[in-house]
């Protein structure tokens, strides 16, 4: 298959280690695929992603980079502070939805000296095309990268992921993560197709956009990229509904999950993305999805800012 190029941001492989505890009270064998622990900022599944986009841009001569998502959006400080890394200028153009006050990832980014800007707009193509009138404006070589890098070249961050786990040496029957704009979905579940094809995938969706279109689309795309001879269909992933309210509203079972989870393995997970998403699986356990020996993987895509921000 097409290799692309990569800059170094992360450590990898991230650990899998069985979560006892919570096995024992879903009556399946639960493992974690520590993502939280990428190594760079507070970790979180973003860095896999950037990896490739940055690499991208810098081939590209871009001296500012410009991202966005929500106010305490995990992907916008982790590209910050790879840019930072990197030597080059983050400009975040954020929108004003959710928590702007100085705490969470708004904390993180002030202490980077990042510069960060709120647009009162619903419309990422506001957004974009500011982006572009500031980057006209600023008379440098610019690169964007979309909400969550989730487009074709950021979707390749979670096919290595899936490579990796089958170097790790471990099989799954599932695979669950949080969706929230498409592209960690989308990697895993092209990469379960190519490396790990036992193993289905469910995407727990943390927003309200098409995602059934957009996992297909960005699939499509990424392997098309690697010139990989598979033929993707909606057959290759499930689906699952655990917005809630609302994107960056806490659930209540995304709240009960945070706490489960803190309680019984000391691990901390986010009410925005992994607290809805481990709910999901929690759900899915209950409805006798998973049998007592499924071996089950949650990728921990990290959010610890977000926690800290939006508490639960």
């Amino acid at each position: 298959m097409n290799e692309f190029s990569k800059v170094s941001l992360g450590i990898f492989p991230t650990p899998i280690h069985k979560i006892e505890n919570i096995s024992r009270l879903l009556g399946t064998q639960v493992y974690v695929k520590r993502d939280d622990m990428t190594g760079l900022g507070l970790g979180g599944n973003k860095v896999r992603k950037l990896e490739y986009l940055l690499a991208d841009a810098k081939a590209q001569g871009a001296q500012v980079v410009f991202t966005t998502g929500g106010a305490q959006s995990n992907h916008a400080m982790l590209t910050a502070a790879a840019a930072r890394k990197l030597g080059l200028t983050p400009i975040l153009i954020l929108k004003k939805r959710g928590v702007t006050a100085r705490q969470g990832n708004q904390l993180l980014e002030h202490l980077m000296g990042v510069d960060v800007r709120f647009m009162d707009t619903d419309s990422y193509a506001d957004i974009y095309a500011e982006m572009d009138r500031v980057g006209k404006e600023m008379g440098v070589p610019y690169y964007k990268i979309p909400c969550g890098g989730s487009n074709a070249l950021g979707t390749l961050g979670y096919v290595d992921c899936v490579r990796e786990i089958s170097a790790q040496g471990m099989q799954f029957d599932h695979i669950i993560c949080a969706e929230g704009s498409g592209g960690t979905m989308a990697g895993l579940a092209l990469g379960a197709k190519l490396h790990m094809p036992r193993a289905r995938v469910t995407g727990m969706m943390v927003d309200t956009d098409p995602f059934d279109q957009i996992t297909l689309e960005l699939m499509r795309e990424a392997a098309a990229l690697l010139g990989a001879d598979v033929s993707v269909t909606a057959e290759d992933f499930d689906l699952r509904d655990m917005c809630g309210p609302g994107y960056a509203i806490p659930s209540e079972d995304g709240n009960a999950a945070v706490s489960m989870m803190a309680a019984q393995e000391g691990l901390f997970l986010d009410p925005v993305y992994t607290g809805k998403a481990f709910a999901g699986l929690i759900a899915m356990a209950k409805k006798g999805v998973f049998k007592p020996a499924d071996r089950v993987l949650f990728l921990h895509s990290g959010g610890a800012g977000g926690l800290f921000a939006v508490g639960v």
